[in-house]
């Protein structure tokens, strides 16, 4: 089956089917890692936080695009994510 794309300014980004929601959050971390396992229940989040495959337009780097509904949701996942 088809995915969705979502095409912003930066990424072309394709949902990942476990996310809750599709919405691409307002704070946002590139993971230039296309195939690290990333679980976002495991960080212990305090908001919505959404998760895509996702191709950088500016370099066409592959990766992963982690968005986040609260600012220190950023932070914790950048302090706490190391790619296996």
């Amino acid at each position: 089956m088809a995915s969705r794309t979502i095409t912003t300014a930066h990424y072309k980004l394709y949902p990942s089917p476990r996310n809750e929601s599709h919405t691409v959050f307002a704070h946002e971390s590139f993971v230039p890692y296309p195939y690290a396992l990333i679980d976002l229940p495991s960080f212990d989040l305090a908001g919505k936080s959404s998760l895509f495959a996702a191709c950088r337009l500016a370099d066409m780097k592959m990766g992963q695009l982690v968005t986040f509904e609260l600012e220190q949701d950023l932070h914790r996942f950048e302090s706490r994510f190391v790619p296996d």
